[in-house]
């Protein structure tokens, strides 16, 4: 069986800051729900409320603390956010394909798992190379 420390240690710093900056916001859209619930909230509006409060969350904290993007620009900040959305918009189909998909060979719970681990894995990368990396050009100014 694995160790799972040696697998954290063998992670790189920024997958290490990325994977607790999304367990932190889980946590922080749970107690949203909960919260929401307990002033009266229906369980969809407690969820939805979550969901966008974590997406903002989530996208401030891995887009500063994560990947240091320092940028600021209006434009370049209404541009990552833009992409971020509809990742999480393409992320939310493919969840829905793969538990379609496989809902017959297993339970839905692992769909979402298997599907969770695939998007946690290309929102890095996409993140890493795309979303959150300054241009050569722009690294020292505040626009892209």
């Amino acid at each position: 069986m694995p160790n799972p420390l040696a697998i954290w240690k063998s992670l790189s710093r920024a997958m290490q800051v990325y994977l607790v900056v999304g367990v932190s916001v889980y946590l922080l859209e749970v107690a949203v729900i909960i919260v929401a619930q307990a002033f009266g909230a229906g369980s969809v509006l407690a969820v939805g409320l979550a969901f966008w409060i974590g997406l903002l969350v989530s996208f401030v904290l891995q887009k500063f603390v994560t990947f240091g993007d320092k940028r600021t620009h209006h434009r370049v900040v209404l541009a990552q956010f833009l992409a971020v959305t509809l990742l999480v918009l393409f992320n939310f189909g493919f969840t829905l394909l793969v538990t379609k998909l496989l809902t017959s060979l297993i339970p839905a719970f692992i769909c979402r798992a298997l599907a969770l681990g695939t998007t946690t894995i290309w929102n890095f990368f996409l993140y890493k190379t795309r979303i959150f990396k300054a241009s050569e050009q722009s690294l020292g100014r505040d626009v892209a």
